[in-house]
């Protein structure tokens, strides 16, 4: 994922959550992937799926029980 690439999601992610706060970053060492916050709290990471010639993205984020209490 380049800095353009990256760059895109941030905006698409700031419009559809309507949250400036928002913010896509790169991984260190990793191409294939960059990582979400809000805030300073990391909240996942975006994946690229390009197997079948249509670029995509996966966002995979985990939520943990005790962050439900």
């Amino acid at each position: 994922m380049d800095i353009t690439e990256v760059k895109k999601l941030d905006a698409y992610l700031k419009r559809l959550f309507n949250n400036p706060k928002v913010r896509v970053a790169p991984r260190p060492k990793k191409e294939d992937s960059a990582e979400v916050y809000v805030g300073e709290e990391f909240i996942g990471v975006l994946f690229v799926d390009d197997e079948d010639e249509d670029r995509s993205y996966n966002f995979q984020m985990a939520i943990l029980a005790t962050d439900l209490e």
